[in-house]
């Protein structure tokens, strides 16, 4: 499993606990992408509350369904983010983003 780069960017609620919060990232075309979860499911996220200065980096678990292109940091990768059923809240949970983005 990897993880993919975010940042945290709001509170969004106590309940359920130990919270909720707002999580974006960009993909490789540039669109900014929101995914709305509780903290624990963010790396990096267990210590955020509705007090935390935000934007906040954190990460989420993905796997990787497909890489194109260079094998340095320029290439293209297909992740998705279903490991923990976290998705968009429109339902989209797979995302073609820079290799950069990801941590092995």
């Amino acid at each position: 499993m990897v993880e993919l780069r975010c940042e945290a960017v709001r509170w969004v609620d106590d309940e359920p606990f130990p919270g909720i919060v707002e999580v974006q990232f960009t993909d490789a075309g540039g669109r900014r992408w929101s995914l709305i979860d509780k903290t624990p499911i963010f790396g990096g996220g267990m210590d955020l509350d509705s007090d935390s200065v935000y934007p906040v980096e954190v990460t989420v678990d993905c796997v990787v369904r497909e890489c194109s292109g260079p094998p340095d940091n320029d290439g293209i990768v297909t992740v998705s983010t279903s490991p923990h059923g976290v998705a968009t809240p429109d339902g989209c949970e797979e995302f073609t983003v820079r290799r950069d983005q990801i941590i092995r």
